[in-house]
């Protein structure tokens, strides 16, 4: 453990000397982030796959600007999970895809796919979705009800190609129903069918695993290990705790407490998109959190990009959720 949090100090080292970076940068030309030699990247992998609390963002409003800000090379290098909010961008856009490797395989960042799970808001294009309306215009009984989980699982099958076509590490299932039909017994069906590819299943072996993926990727994907998390506003669905790497808490108000989820796979989530201006105490006050048995999975932040801003609160990009990192997990001199 020593050894890793001596690893996190020469992390934090680099951020800041990115910052530093930063600042001597004209805001009218492309901002190229700072690089570093291949130890100090092999030991931000070594750090990250590490048994520690995790830090974790939802990012969004990437794209082709030229600002550090909202390009994924800005992101800082301790975060551990980087959830995509703003999309899984097209593949004719190289240039992110270059950045978002890059942060992936470099620096060890875990890239995850992310949807508000509601099969009644998609559009009647989709299969799943046609497959969903003839099922729910059956007459009841259990032709209906194979009917609607299959369309149900079609709808899972829509989130795993994106996971796997797009080589990502995995899915952040955001779980606020809001009336939906996917919610209850049906989600729970969604997400376990989901979980035969990827999350910690205790159902299925790896191997059985490997056949089910390679029969619908092909023999060259070998990836069993992609991480499967629930995102949600309470500490319910308890049920899939044992098929969920995380549950990203929307603990907005900077309340702690995992009900009856392990400790160590909630990760309590802050509103950077709406407090940016702040002073953050809610992120300061998750990252200190120690719960009485154990560790906590993590501490994270909504629109995470948005600590990149400037000004009386936050004097420099990251600065205030960089030292939550190090409140979470202090760095060994």
């Amino acid at each position: 453990m020593r050894t890793i949090k001596y690893l996190l100090a020469l992390v934090v080292i680099g951020g800041i000397l990115m910052i530093s970076c930063d600042k001597d940068i004209e805001t009218e030309s492309v901002q190229n982030p700072y690089t570093y030699s291949d130890l100090y990247y092999q030991n931000l992998r070594d750090y990250k796959a590490s048994d520690h609390e995790i830090a974790f963002g939802w990012f969004a409003q990437y794209g082709a600007q030229n600002s550090l800000g909202v390009r994924f090379m800005g992101l800082p290098d301790s975060l551990d999970i980087c959830s995509m909010w703003g999309g899984i961008p097209a593949k004719e856009n190289t240039a992110i895809w270059e950045e978002i490797r890059f942060v992936q395989k470099v620096k060890g960042t875990k890239m995850l796919a992310v949807a508000i799970t509601r099969i009644d808001a998609e559009t009647d294009d989709h299969d799943f979705k046609k497959a969903y309306n003839e099922a729910r215009q059956m007459p009841a009984g259990e032709e209906k009800t194979a009917a609607i989980n299959r369309a149900i699982e079609m709808y899972a099958e829509y989130f795993l190609d994106q996971v796997f076509e797009n080589d990502l590490d995995g899915f952040d299932a955001d779980y606020e129903p809001e009336g939906d039909f996917l919610s209850g017994s049906y989600f729970v069906h969604f997400y376990k069918y989901m979980a035969k590819y990827m999350g910690p299943n205790p159902d299925i072996t790896q191997e059985e695993r490997l056949a089910l993926i390679q029969e619908r990727y092909g023999k060259g994907v070998t990836d069993t290990k992609k991480l499967l998390n629930i995102d949600q506003t309470s500490t319910g669905m308890v049920e899939l705790a044992p098929y969920s790497n995380y549950c990203f808490l929307q603990a907005y108000g900077g309340g702690t407490g995992a009900g009856s989820w392990p400790n160590e796979k909630v990760v309590y989530c802050c509103n950077m998109g709406d407090n940016w201006k702040g002073n953050m105490s809610t992120m300061y006050t998750q990252a200190r959190y120690k719960p009485a048995n154990g560790r906590k999975g993590g501490f994270g932040a909504f629109f995470i990009h948005r600590d990149y801003n400037v000004h009386e609160n936050n004097p420099s990009p990251y600065k205030r959720f960089r030292e939550c990192i190090q409140i979470q997990n202090p760095a060994v001199y």
